[in-house]
């Protein structure tokens, strides 16, 4: 579908796809969109400890922070760090594009930069790539599927993978066990594993994942609370299945972070809708699709 085409249509296409295998545990996957809609879009992403690199084809996205009064950012293709706070975007027309969902270590690998540098940040790629990056996405956008440009992104990462800077075993055993806890580890404990002082791991931390040990563990700790609620559990039920000390805690920091109160985040995600480029993959997507599948996902009233 041209962009022309696109425009003339309210139609919403959501693509998953999974890395090729050199890149599992790396790449979490590829989420190609499609929004043809003629009025806006808006959409609010709790922050879920993922990079996240967009490729537009078409349509700028404004994205910025839902709870700190930042000024937003305007871009085709951008980078959107690792975030201790919600994003909220929006576009005004149509967008196309394809975004890389990554861990931090592997951002630290394929960009060679500290990640505080892009942590708590959204960054026009146009700006820090310029001519290189219109080339390779003018190529995705003519490849003819989603499963070839998924293909195409794998040959590039792979190989910037391979080049990039290699990260710590003490700190990807630290990342680990945050997530393996849900981040229920104390820094302490943490640092005691890596045989590091509190503040060499936090300096380890902001160049390698571009948050802080604690700052993390909040955001995991908030991502499992949120799928203890998808699961049916009452928000008191859901602050003590994910650690916090009691709900007045647990609403505290849940209106830090998201900038509403448990009870208002019903209303205020579907006042500003889901399924956005910066949005993470489905819980269900872990890597087990074959190498080469692409699912549709959402293909919704799509007009000729």
């Amino acid at each position: 579908m041209s962009n022309g085409q696109l425009a003339a249509t309210h139609s919403k296409e959501l693509v998953w796809g999974s890395s090729g295998p050199a890149l599992r545990g790396h790449v979490l996957g590829y989420r190609g969109f499609m929004f043809g809609a003629r009025g806006p879009g808006r959409w609010l992403v709790a922050p879920d400890g993922v990079v996240k690199v967009v490729l537009g084809f078409s349509g700028p996205l404004i994205v910025g922070d839902a709870v700190r009064p930042t000024r937003p950012v305007t871009a085709i293709s951008l980078i959107s760090g690792v975030h201790a706070t919600a994003t909220v975007g929006e576009h005004a027309g149509p967008v196309h594009g394809v975004t890389v969902l990554l861990t931090p270590l592997a951002a630290y690998r394929l960009l060679a930069v500290p990640m505080a540098q892009l942590a708590c940040r959204n960054l026009d790629m146009a700006e820090l790539f310029g001519r290189r990056l219109r080339r390779f996405v003018g190529s995705l956008a003519e490849a003819p599927t989603w499963g070839s440009r998924f293909a195409l992104l794998d040959g590039v990462l792979t190989s910037r993978l391979l080049a990039g800077p290699q990260c710590s075993p003490e700190l990807t055993w630290a990342w680990r066990q945050l997530h393996r806890t849900a981040g229920r580890t104390s820094v302490r404990r943490l640092a005691a594993g890596t045989g590091w002082s509190d503040r060499q791991l936090e300096r380890r931390f902001l160049e390698q994942v571009g948050l802080p040990p604690k700052s993390l563990a909040q955001v995991l700790r908030l991502q499992a609370a949120l799928r203890y609620k998808a699961r049916g559990m009452t928000w008191a039920e859901v602050a003590a299945a994910a650690g916090y000390h009691d709900q007045p805690h647990f609403t505290r920091s849940f209106k830090a972070m998201i900038g509403c109160t448990p009870g208002r985040f019903p209303a205020t995600r579907a006042e500003a809708g889901r399924g956005g480029p910066l949005d993470s993959l489905p819980d269900q997507f872990t890597g087990e699709l074959p190498y080469g599948r692409a699912t549709v996902v959402s293909r919704l009233c799509k007009t000729p």
